[in-house]
């Protein structure tokens, strides 16, 4: 499983994990809390649905949601900042997007999310998806998505 191999890297590295979501809901920090001994790598996570969690506590800045909007590239690196800053974290993962079936437009379609993965000290990495599946599909989507990147980035090291 997946979120085995993710924890067991994780304590093999001896770094830490937390994660900021929004249309995952907390999907991610259920599917690696799913694993028995995940609390040796991975600290918690923040749901900030609202954009005023985004702003307060995780520090994405009022502008960039305003200019920017809540799904976009640069508000998921600030999501993956601020809680990886927050929580103490050695990596950090953030997810925002429009899960659906409504809230999107045609610039920000339903299915439209960002992923991005921070890392101390100067790894940053955003991923950009653009999901086809119902509500329920997209979120895992994304969720299986952040985990594969977080993967990945775990092998490379």
């Amino acid at each position: 499983m997946l979120e085995e191999e993710i924890i067991g890297l994780l304590v093999e590295s001896d770094k830490t994990l937390a994660v900021a979501e929004s249309c995952t809901g907390g999907l991610i920090g259920h599917r690696l809390t799913q694993v028995s001994g995940s609390s040796a790598a991975f600290l918690g996570g923040v749901i900030a649905y609202h954009n005023s969690v985004k702003e307060k506590p995780l520090g994405v800045p009022a502008d960039v949601l305003e200019s920017e909007g809540a799904v976009s590239e640069a508000t998921a690196v600030a999501m993956a900042e601020g809680v990886r800053r927050l929580l103490g974290a050695d990596i950090a993962l953030a997810v925002t997007g429009i899960a659906g079936p409504t809230g999107g437009t045609e610039e920000r379609p339903v299915g439209l999310t960002y992923i991005a993965l921070s890392a101390a000290p100067a790894v940053l990495t955003c991923e950009r998806h653009l999901w086809q599946g119902k509500r329920e599909e997209n979120k895992d989507s994304s969720a299986t998505a952040a985990l594969s990147l977080l993967y990945r980035h775990l092998k490379e090291r």
